[in-house]
């Protein structure tokens, strides 16, 4: 797509800090890094949603998002994918961030805020996932 600023990076018309880069797939460094060493790893297929990726684009994307974790010497780590506005994603293409945590300053912050589970729900939800898959 011509106006999305990770395609740009993919065509090379914007540069960036490569990391690694295959047919499929490019990783690079956050411009706005949460952390030393944040990195980003895209599929070179454009698509807003992990559900409109191919799955045989997807491939590399864990791999490489654990190399990186490996080269950046993190102990611990998030490996983050949002998917639309509401659930906080900022470019309309699928990106897996690697954002090393080292200390409670630095790195991905983060609330979970738990519901209370009704299993008879809970259960129906279940059925209903598992017909689908």
């Amino acid at each position: 797509m011509a106006s999305c600023i990770f395609c740009k990076i993919i065509k090379g018309d914007i540069p960036c800090f490569k990391l690694y880069e295959s047919e499929k797939t490019l990783a690079f460094l956050d411009i706005n890094p949460l952390s030393r060493g944040h990195a980003l790893v895209i599929p070179k297929f454009h698509g807003e949603k992990l559900t409109d990726i191919p799955d045989d684009h997807l491939t590399e994307l864990l791999p490489i998002a654990k190399k990186l974790a490996l080269a950046t010497g993190a102990n611990e780590y998030n490996i983050l994918q949002n998917n639309g506005r509401g659930a906080h994603q900022e470019v309309d293409h699928v990106h897996f961030h690697m954002i090393p945590k080292p200390n409670p300053e630095e790195g991905l912050g983060i609330g979970w805020p738990q519901q209370k589970t009704d299993m008879d729900k809970l259960k129906a939800l279940y059925d209903e996932i598992k017909q689908k898959l």
